[in-house]
């Protein structure tokens, strides 16, 4: 049975995107942001183990969900497992973000095991770390000036970072 490493989930989030959010915060980070607002999630041995099945079924079971959103930690040094997950998601009609250290072109580039196909399914994208010098409380679903909400669907075609412009996430 596949499982996933985490620090924690949030079944009805609302400060991980617009709505209502099952927030995954995965386990594990190797960026270690000074200032980092979850640090417990940056050791690859803390959190605890949960089955992909057992998230569908919370994914599936609440009606008022929006989105999902993946956060950590860094989600994508686990791609591969939350593969299963994203494709549930967007089989679920539900938008997908997710959070991440890297910047897109390095996810795009192949540079992260499983990052381009993982973006495959995501619809926005928070790129970049957390810079402690650029911190902002003004910012919407962000927490650093440096940090993009990428549309991921429009990068993906142009092959390059575009930016959201959708007003939910701005």
């Amino acid at each position: 049975m596949a499982r996933l490493r985490i620090s924690g989930i949030v079944n009805d989030s609302i400060v991980d995107g617009p709505g209502l959010r099952y927030s995954i915060f995965t386990q594990g980070c190797p960026h270690h942001c000074p200032g980092c607002h979850n640090p417990q999630t940056h050791s690859y041995k803390g959190g605890r183990k949960i089955s992909l099945r057992k998230i569908k079924k919370a994914i599936k079971e609440n009606p008022l969900l929006s989105g999902v959103t993946f956060s950590g930690g860094e989600p994508f040094i686990q791609a591969k497992k939350l593969l299963p997950i994203a494709k549930f998601v967007k089989e679920q009609g539900l938008e997908l973000a997710s959070y991440t250290g890297f910047l897109f072109e390095e996810l795009y580039s192949g540079k992260v095991p499983y990052a381009k196909e993982l973006l495959q399914y995501i619809d926005i994208l928070i790129d970049g770390k957390f810079v402690i010098s650029q911190k902002s409380m003004d910012l919407k679903f962000k927490g650093s000036k440096n940090q993009r909400t990428i549309d991921v669907k429009e990068s993906l075609k142009e092959g390059k970072a575009i930016l959201s412009t959708n007003e939910k996430w701005n």
